[in-house]
C-alpha cells in the first residue's frame, strides 16, 4: 500500500528552502533543471528526471533558470532508498502522464477521485521499481552492496569490512565505484540507513520503546555511540528527538512536514 499524504505542484520556481517530510518524496521535473542540495551531496535533475527522497532528511530544491514539477508526499512506500536517488533521461509519457493524473485525482472532489489516486499511486511506484531494476546506472556490484546493507543494517553483528573482503575486487575498488554512484562510502551508507531508520522508529514509536533498544534494533550495540553517531546528524540526541516529536522546524530551521 501506497497511501497518498499530499500532491503538489510547482509552477516555474528557483528555490523551494530546505525542509524534510516524514514520509518519503518523489518529485516528478516537468520542466527546466535544478539541483537538489543535501546535508552531504548535491544532485542534479533536468526535465523528466524522477526524485526519490527518504523520510526525515533535510533538502532544498534550487534552480537558476527555474523548474516546474509534480511532488507528491507518500506513507508505506515499498521503494528501498536509504539515500535520496535521481533517476535520470526517463522519457517515459506514461510515467509523467501518471503524475498528472495523480495531482488531478488529489485535487479534485469527483466522487471516484480517492480510488483513483490510489490506483496512480501504485502504478508510479511500480513504474519506477521496474525502471530502478533495469537500470545501468546502478553496477550489478553496487547494487549487491546496497541491498546487503539493508537487509544486515539491524544486525550489531554484521561486519562490513568482511562482507566487502568477499568479493574478488579489492576494497578500496569497491568503495570508489559505490561513492562514485551512491555519493558515499558503504560504511557512510551504513551509518546513515541505521540513523534514519533509528529516526522513524523514535518517530512512530518512541513512547514504547527505551532508547536502547531502538539503537539495538538498528544495529548498535552500544547506546552511547548510538547516541553520538545520532546527534552528530540530526542535530538532537535521541531522548530531545522523541520528546520534541512532532515539530514544525529544527535547531537550524529545516521545515519538517508530513
Amino acid at each position: 500500500m501506497n497511501d497518498i499524504v499530499y500532491v503538489g505542484k510547482h509552477a516555474l520556481t528557483h528555490t523551494v528552502e530546505k525542509h524534510m517530510h516524514n514520509y518519503c518524496e518523489l518529485i516528478y521535473c516537468t520542466g527546466g533543471s535544478g539541483e537538489l542540495v543535501f546535508a552531504n551531496k548535491t544532485l542534479a535533475y533536468e526535465e523528466d528526471s524522477v526524485a526519490i527522497i527518504p523520510p526525515m532528511i533535510p533538502h532544498r530544491n534550487h534552480g537558476i533558470e527555474g523548474f516546474t514539477n509534480i511532488h507528491c508526499v507518500m506513507s508505506d512506500v515499498s521503494l528501498s532508498f536509504a539515500e535520496p536517488v535521481i533517476i535520470t533521461g526517463l522519457k517515459n509519457r506514461h510515467l509523467r502522464n501518471a503524475f498528472e493524473a495523480l495531482f488531478y485525482y488529489y485535487s479534485s472532489d469527483r466522487s471516484e477521485s480517492a480510488s483513483l489516486v490510489s490506483i496512480y499511486a501504485q502504478l508510479i511506484i511500480a513504474t519506477i521499481e521496474t525502471m530502478v531494476s533495469t537500470d545501468v546506472s546502478f553496477t550489478d556490484i553496487v547494487r549487491q552492496i546496497t541491498d546487503t546493507v539493508l537487509k544486515n543494517y539491524p544486525d550489531p553483528g554484521f561486519d562490513l569490512n568482511d562482507y566487502l573482503a568477499s568479493f574478488s575486487f579489492s576494497t578500496e575498488y569497491l568503495k570508489k565505484i559505490f561513492k562514485h554512484e551512491i555519493g558515499m562510502t558503504p560504511r557512510q551508507f551504513l551509518t546513515e540507513t541505521r540513523l534514519n531508520n533509528a529516526a522513524k522508529m523514535l518517530g512512530s514509536h518512541g513512547a514504547n520503546l527505551n532508547i536502547s533498544e531502538i539503537a539495538r534494533q538498528c544495529g548498535y550495540n552500544d547506546p552511547l555511540y548510538f547516541s553520538k553517531l545520532f546527534k552528530r546528524k540530526f542535530g538532537v540526541s535521541p531522548k530531545n528527538y522523541v520528546r520534541e516529536e512532532p515539530v514544525i522546524g529544527d535547531s537550524d530551521g529545516t521545515k519538517i512536514y508530513q
